[in-house]
């Protein structure tokens, strides 16, 4: 599951971009994504704070309040490098665009004939950053697993059970230090407490409590784990905005 962000304050051009989008699901129903909508940048800014992570943005540039690129540089400033297409109705801030890292510049009205083919490709990039791989023994036996298909891993004595995406688990018969090390380079893992590690890519949120799982799990949290967790989640995925 994506996410995409459709930021304008336009209400004709809002129904009008997020038609075509839904079209675009109808012709590609394997790039399975959710549209979150906003009147301005300031409510998509807050929402991001509380810990949305959207894959792509869509974003007007004339809006109340603050502009598209000034939002975008806010994000860029903070280390975000999430992928922004500028949907506007003039040419005249497209060098601001690129110079805040835009990956497209679009001038309304926008026709599906230009947005198709760039979904296209931003969805070609995104899928191939997802596809992250571990190699794994289960049962004397070695598997690639996809990282993002981990939703989390749980020990139970000298065992490691991977939770996975499509309700599998997998038994892992290495230490939960070793489970750790192996997943380092990924910055989207990460262990909370003596029995888990889990997946930010699956996380739906979390209090002071527990963590919510994509899977309809709840993990509660070991004393004084939270406030580490919280910042590591909102460094994820929001590369350091609060």
């Amino acid at each position: 599951m994506y996410r995409i962000a459709l930021c304008d304050d336009e209400q004709t051009e809002v129904l009008k971009t997020k038609g075509m989008l839904s079209n675009y699901k109808k012709i590609h129903p394997e790039r399975d994504f959710d549209i979150g909508i906003f009147e301005n940048a300031e409510e998509m800014l807050s929402k991001m704070q509380s810990g949305y992570a959207p894959d792509l943005i869509l974003m007007d540039i004339y809006m109340k309040g603050k502009t598209g690129i000034e939002a975008v540089r806010e994000l860029r400033e903070m280390g975000n490098k999430i992928r922004v297409i500028f949907l506007t109705t003039s040419e005249q801030h497209a060098v601001e665009a690129f110079r805040v890292e835009a990956v497209q510049y679009l001038v309304k009205p926008v026709s599906e004939e230009e947005l198709i083919p760039l979904l296209d490709k931003q969805f070609e990039i995104l899928n191939r950053e997802r596809q992250k791989y571990v190699a794994l023994q289960v049962d004397n036996r070695t598997f690639r697993v996809m990282v993002h298909d981990i939703v989390y891993c749980e020990a139970q004595g000298k065992r490691q059970y991977l939770h996975m995406i499509d309700g599998t688990q997998l038994c892992v018969h290495m230490s939960m230090a070793g489970l750790e090390e192996l997943f380092m380079p990924y910055d989207e893992i990460v262990r909370i407490g003596k029995w888990y590690i889990i997946n930010m890519d699956h996380v739906e949120g979390l209090d002071s409590q527990a963590v919510q799982m994509d899977n309809e799990l709840k993990l509660y949290l070991p004393r004084g784990a939270y406030q580490s967790l919280r910042k590591q989640y909102i460094t994820y995925y929001t590369g350091g905005l609060s």
